[in-house]
C-alpha cells in the first residue's frame, strides 16, 4: 500500500501493528485518513478483517470509515466498524439470554424514557415541581453511566426522603423496561458490560475474535465504555485509541477525560504519536485557537501547525444588543455569499435558546437555513406514532407503544377505557397487546371503539405474521394506510396535517435509503435493525452538507464538522463560558475546550461576536465580554469588525433577491411541467403499495415479489398464495398484503 500521501507521523501510526498505541490527533489533522489506512494496512499484512474491531461515536463516522477502508482493500463484511451502542446491541442480540431478555427486545429512546417516568411520577403521586421528569431522567442516566443500580444508589446516598423518591422511580422504571422487554440507551452499554463481565466464556469469545481494536474519539468515552474496551483488549493488548484531550466536551454526559490522559498508566508499554499538522484551517485560526486552549492545565502538550497561509485575521464585533448581533451575522452572510454556496456558512452558538434571533434575521434576508439540533425529526409526533406501530410488529409486549397508538388516530379509547384495559392486563399478567387480541375484550368495548380497535388489531397481527415476507417499506405502507393514520390526516385538510403527511412520506424515503444501503452490502434489511438505526441515530448523522443552506447549530453538535466560514456569537461571560462553568476550574476548562472546538471548525474565516445587552430566557441584562476573548492573542484580531463594510463591498449586497423560502427549510420549488404534484404522487404510491394485490392467481402463474423477486405460483386458497421463488425458495404469502404481481 502506498502511504506516501500521509505525513511522517501519520505513517508511523498507520504502520504500528503490535502493542498499545495512543494517537493524539489534533483538530483537522487527518485522523480519519490515518485510522482507515491503519485498518487497511493491518489487512494488507494478512490480518483477517474478522479480527478487527473499530468503534466510533456516530453512525455517520462509522459509515464513512467503512467506506474508506473498503475503497482501499475491497469489501470487508465480517469486520465490525460501528458505534459503541451498535456494538453493545450486537453483543446483546447474540447473547440476549445472558442479559435476561427475550430475543426480540426493543430499544427505547429518550422520548419513551420521558413518557415512562412521567407516568411513574403520576402513579406514585410525586410532586413534579419538586422532582421534574428531566431531573429524574438525568439522575437515572448518571447512575447507569456509573454502573449503579437502584439498590446501589440507595446504599451510596442513604435513606432520606429525597433519595427514597429517586430510588422508587428508578426501581419502577427498570421494572417497566424489563416488563416491556425493552432497554434504553444506557442499558445497552450497562447490559453489554455485565454480560461480558459475568460470563467469562462470552468475554473470551470476543477477546479471541478481536485481536486488534481501535477506538475513535477516545476522550469522549465514559466509565462503562472504558471498561468494555479494557476487558476486550486485555488478552492481546493490541489497542489503538485515537483522540484529542483538547476536544473533550461531553463530560456533562459522562465522558471522562482521564481515560485518555491516563492511557499510558493503563498501558505502560503504549507508544504515543502526535498528529499536529492541520489540513483544515488557516494559520491565524489555528494560532487564535491555541492562544485560548493553552490556558488549560489538564491537557497534553501539543500545538497545531499548518503549511497553509495565515489567511484573514479573526473578525471580532461587539454589538449593542443580541438583535443587532443577529442582524450583523445575517448581513455578513449576505455580503459574503456572492459566488459561494450557503453550505459554506455555519452559526455556532452555545445554547439552543440563541437560535431564534438568527432564524428571524436570516428569514428577513430570505437566506435559507437548516437547524441541526433542537426538536429531532424522530421526535415529531407523527413520526413517533409510526415508529411505535412498527415497534409493535417486532415486539407485541411493548405496552408503551400500545398506549401511544391505540387512539392514534382517534378510536374512541379515552383514559378511562385505557385504564380498565391496563388493569385487566395486569390482573391476567398479560401485555396490553395480548389483552386486545382476545375477541371478548374487543367486543366489550363501546361499539365505535370495538370496530376500529378490531380493524387495527387485524392489521397489526397480519403484519406480524408476514413480517419476514415483506420489506420494511411494505410494512410501513400497510401500517400508514390500513390503520387509518394517513386518512385521518387527509381528512383534517389543514396546512399542519399536510405538513405532517410530508414528514411521514419523508420518513419513507429514509426507509428506502436504509433498504438500498443493505442491498448494496448483500445484507437483509430487517425491521429490527431499522428500528435500532432510528433509535440510535444522532443529529450529526442527519447533517446534510449539500443542502444549500446556512447551518445553525450548537458547538456541541458541530464537533466533527467543518465549514469555510464560521460565526461564533454570544462571546460573553455567563453565556460562554456559562454561569455554572465559572464556579469551577473543571467547568471552565471544559468550556474552553468547547471554544477551541468551535474555532477549529472554521477553514477560511472566523467571526466572533458579543452583545452588550442580551435577553436570554426572558431576562435582559448587560454583559461582559468573554474570558476567552481576553485570552485570545489580540495581534490576530480585526477588532473593528465594521472595517469590512466598505463602499466597494456594497455592490455584493444581494438584499431583496429571493434565495429561499421564508420558513428557512425549503427552497423555492423549481418549475414542474404537467402540474406534477409530488406529495399527491407519493401518497398515491403508498396507498397502492398498501392495497396489496387484487389479482386472481392460478397454478403456473409467473409472478414477481418486492422482496423475493421472480417465482411461480404452485398453490392458492382463499387467503394465501404459495410461490416457489428462484432464490427465496417456497413461501406461503397472505393475499391482500403480499406485494405480488403477475409477469
Amino acid at each position: 500500500m502506498n502511504l506516501d500521501h500521509l505525513n511522517k507521523e501519520q505513517q508511523k501510526a498507520a504502520t504500528h501493528i503490535e502493542g498499545p498505541l495512543l494517537i493524539l490527533a489534533g483538530a483537522g489533522s487527518g485522523k480519519t485518513a490515518t485510522m482507515t489506512h491503519r485498518i487497511a494496512y493491518l489487512i494488507e499484512q494478512g490480518i483477517s478483517p474478522y479480527s478487527i474491531l473499530a468503534v466510533t461515536f456516530t453512525n455517520k463516522a462509522a459509515g464513512e470509515m467503512r467506506e474508506r477502508v473498503e475503497k482501499l482493500v475491497g469489501p470487508c463484511p465480517n469486520m465490525w466498524i460501528m458505534t459503541f451502542h451498535a456494538m453493545s446491541l450486537r453483543i446483546l442480540r447474540e447473547h440476549y439470554y445472558a442479559a435476561g431478555y427475550d430475543k426480540n427486545f426493543v430499544v427505547y429512546d429518550t422520548v419513551d424514557q420521558k413518557t415512562i417516568i412521567k407516568n411513574i411520577i403520576k402513579e406514585q403521586n410525586i410532586d413534579s415541581k419538586q422532582f421534574p421528569q428531566a431531573y429524574l431522567s438525568a439522575i437515572i442516566s448518571k447512575e447507569k453511566e456509573a454502573d449503579s443500580d437502584p439498590e446501589q444508589f440507595l446504599e451510596m446516598n442513604g435513606e432520606n426522603p429525597k433519595t427514597k423518591v429517586i430510588y422508587n422511580v428508578y426501581k419502577e422504571y427498570q421494572r417497566q423496561l424489563k416488563a416491556n422487554n425493552a432497554m434504553d440507551f444506557d442499558d445497552l452499554l450497562v447490559n453489554a458490560l455485565h454480560v461480558l463481565r459475568e460470563n467469562p466464556n462470552i468475554l473470551a469469545q470476543y477477546q479471541n475474535r478481536f485481536k486488534y481494536i481501535m477506538v475513535d474519539e477516545y476522550q469522549d468515552t465514559n466509565h462503562i465504555q472504558y471498561e468494555i474496551i479494557r476487558m476486550m483488549a486485555k488478552a492481546h493488548k493490541n489497542l489503538c485509541v485515537v483522540g484529542d484531550d483538547d476536544q473533550c466536551i461531553y463530560q456533562w454526559r459522562g465522558a471522562d477525560i482521564r481515560n485518555i490522559l491516563d492511557f499510558e498508566k493503563d498501558f505502560p508499554t503504549a507508544k504515543v504519536i502526535k498528529l499536529e499538522q492541520n489540513y483544515r484551517s488557516c494559520g491565524n485560526i489555528l494560532a487564535a485557537a491555541h492562544s485560548v486552549i493553552k490556558n488549560n492545565r489538564g491537557r497534553k502538550a501539543k500545538k497545531l501547525w499548518t503549511e497553509a497561509e495565515a489567511g484573514a485575521p479573526i473578525v471580532y464585533k461587539r454589538c449593542d444588543s443580541d438583535k443587532e448581533e443577529a442582524y450583523y451575522v445575517a448581513q455578513e452572510i449576505d455580503l459574503l455569499s456572492g459566488g459561494r454556496s450557503y453550505d459554506d456558512f455555519a452559526v455556532l452558538y452555545r445554547t439552543n435558546a440563541q437560535s431564534r434571533l438568527f432564524e428571524d434575521a436570516l428569514k428577513r434576508r430570505h437566506i435559507p437555513y437548516q437547524i441541526l439540533s433542537g426538536f429531532s425529526f424522530y421526535e415529531r409526533k407523527e413520526t413517533k406514532d409510526m415508529i411505535c406501530y412498527m415497534r409493535l410488529v417486532v415486539n407485541p409486549s411493548d405496552d408503551l407503544a400500545v398506549k401511544r397508538i391505540i387512539n392514534e388516530p382517534k378510536r374512541g379509547i379515552g383514559p378511562t377505557t385505557l385504564g380498565k384495559l391496563e388493569a385487566l392486563a395486569k390482573v391476567n399478567n398479560r401485555s396490553l397487546f395480548e389483552t386486545l387480541s382476545q375477541e371478548e375484550v374487543i367486543y366489550s368495548l363501546p361499539a365505535k371503539a370495538s370496530a376500529s380497535v378490531k380493524e387495527m388489531m387485524d392489521v397489526m397481527q397480519l403484519c406480524q405474521q408476514e413480517k419476514d415476507n415483506l420489506r420494511v417499506s411494505d410494512i410501513y405502507d400497510n401500517l400508514l394506510v390500513k390503520t387509518g393514520y394517513l386518512k385521518a390526516l387527509e381528512d383534517e385538510n389543514t396546512v399542519e396535517s399536510e405538513s405532517r403527511i410530508e414528514n411521514l412520506l419523508d420518513f419513507k424515503s429514509f426507509i428506502y435509503d436504509f433498504e438500498e444501503e443493505k442491498a448494496a452490502t448483500g445484507e437483509k434489511a430487517t425491521m429490527e435493525e431499522f428500528l435500532e438505526r432510528v433509535a440510535t441515530d444522532s443529529d450529526t448523522d442527519k447533517y446534510d452538507d449539500e443542502a444549500g443552506k446556512v447551518t445553525l447549530m450548537t458547538m456541541h453538535s458541530a464537533k466533527g464538522l467543518e465549514f469555510p466560514i464560521v460565526f461564533m456569537p454570544g462571546m460573553e461571560d455567563g453565556l460562554f463560558p456559562g454561569h455554572r462553568a465559572l464556579d469551577s476550574e473543571n467547568g471552565i476548562e471544559e468550556e474552553r475546550r468547547l471554544c477551541y472546538v468551535g474555532m477549529t471548525r472554521a477553514k477560511e474565516k472566523l467571526f466572533l461576536t458579543s452583545a452588550a445587552y442580551r435577553v436570554l430566557y426572558g431576562h435582559g441584562d448587560y454583559t461582559r465580554e468573554s474570558t476567552f476573548l481576553r485570552e485570545l492573542d489580540k495581534s490576530l484580531l480585526d477588532e473593528a469588525g465594521d472595517s469590512i463594510y466598505e463602499p466597494s463591498r456594497r455592490t455584493n449586497n444581494r438584499l431583496g433577491v429571493s434565495t429561499g423560502s421564508l420558513d428557512g427549510y425549503s427552497e423555492t420549488p423549481a418549475f414542474r411541467p404537467y402540474n406534477y404534484d409530488p406529495l399527491k404522487f407519493a401518497k398515491q404510491a403508498v396507498k397502492e403499495s398498501a392495497a396489496g394485490n387484487s389479482e386472481d392467481f392460478m397454478q403456473g402463474d409467473q409472478v414477481t415479489h418486492g422482496k423475493f423477486g421472480h417465482g411461480i405460483v404452485v398453490d392458492t386458497d382463499a387467503k394465501t398464495v404459495t410461490v416457489v421463488f428462484d432464490e427465496g425458495g417456497i413461501k406461503k404469502l397472505a393475499k391482500g398484503i403480499a406485494p405480488l404481481k403477475k409477469v
